[in-house]
């Protein structure tokens, strides 16, 4: 039964890392962008000319003490993530793993990056789902932990923010939530919200846009794509004042990759079912057996008995 189950997770391990963790071609084209527009020698000359943390513009301005700060490669953060966990990943969750500790270790060094209970409950939610399946008992929550030390994140802190936040989330309304990014109101969406309204620079990340899909489905939002749509437009673009393209794209990815576990999740529901009216037949054939035999060892004690009557009756005469 291990191995269907295993198949069955490896028909869904790739997409799972891809839904939460593949780089975006928005990456990739803005790291080109301006190379293809100037010659050759402009570039040489940008190049040359170039001085960290000497720019004379308000991003520079604003992040310029981080210039020299040591940061950690996604190598050596998988390696402090592999030492601390301690055991061997499934190879089937391996890959999406290392993912997972890439993006987030990349996510958490950016200057700009600034986690709130928004991103803590999103990032909660989807490490939920990606392991709620995962084969070993136990395992799942020693690579969770393992995760968030590796990233310089508190999981105590996190995880008492996600629950604060879903607790506050029980039975509000969607008018509510949007009320609350607009930054009206009390709540813990409150303050992050008008951090980010105030903040030109403010980082939209992944597990963030996660978040608001588990804060719309507390609010009985039907969860599917079409139907969050417009509301992630709404609570990105028009309540908190940001671009909500990426969120919906993010979005579409998540029903994508739930809709694939949910179904890995039936199958493997189907196939235990299957092996417990396998066992159960088994074990009635047993106890038929059983029976046949038991009824079999009686009638030869009955015959053996009666034997030995014939062969008295046959001395006395």
């Amino acid at each position: 039964m291990n191995l269907k189950y295993s198949a069955l997770i490896a028909a869904i391990a790739t997409a799972s890392a891809s839904a939460f963790t593949a780089p975006s071609a928005f990456y990739r084209n803005t790291a080109l962008k301006g190379l293809a527009d100037d010659d050759i020698v402009s570039q040489i000359k940008r190049a040359t000319d170039y001085q960290p943390g000497a720019a004379q513009t308000p991003f520079a301005e604003r992040f310029r003490d981080t210039k020299g700060a040591k940061v950690r490669t996604v190598g050596e953060a998988f390696a402090e993530f592999t030492d601390i966990l301690g055991q061997p990943i499934n190879a089937l969750y391996k890959n999406m793993m290392s993912d997972i500790v890439g993006i987030t270790h990349l996510t958490v060094v950016n200057a700009r990056f600034v986690r709130d209970p928004i991103w803590s409950l999103g990032m909660i939610t989807a490490l939920d789902l990606l392991l709620k399946n995962y084969p070993e008992p136990g395992a799942a929550q020693k690579i969770t932990s393992a995760l968030f030390e590796c990233c310089d994140l508190n999981e105590e802190e996190l995880r008492a923010e996600a629950a604060s936040l879903k607790s506050w989330a029980a039975g509000k309304s969607r008018e509510q939530f949007s009320a609350a990014l607009r930054g009206e109101g009390d709540g813990p969406i409150v303050p992050a919200a008008l951090a980010a309204k105030a903040d030109e620079y403010w980082m939209y990340s992944r597990f963030f846009g996660i978040g608001l899909l588990a804060l719309m489905e507390e609010c009985g939002i039907e969860m599917n794509a079409d139907d969050t749509y417009p509301v992630m437009e709404e609570f990105m673009t028009t309540s908190l004042g940001k671009s909500h393209y990426t969120a919906c794209t993010d979005s579409d990815m998540y029903f994508r990759i739930k809709q694939k576990l949910d179904l890995m999740e039936t199958m493997m529901k189907e196939i235990e079912i299957r092996e417990k009216k396998r066992m159960a037949q088994r074990l009635e054939d047993k106890a038929e057996a059983a029976i046949r035999k038991a009824e079999r060892d009686a009638q030869m004690v009955e015959v053996e008995k009666q034997e030995e009557q014939e062969k008295l009756q046959k001395q006395e005469s």
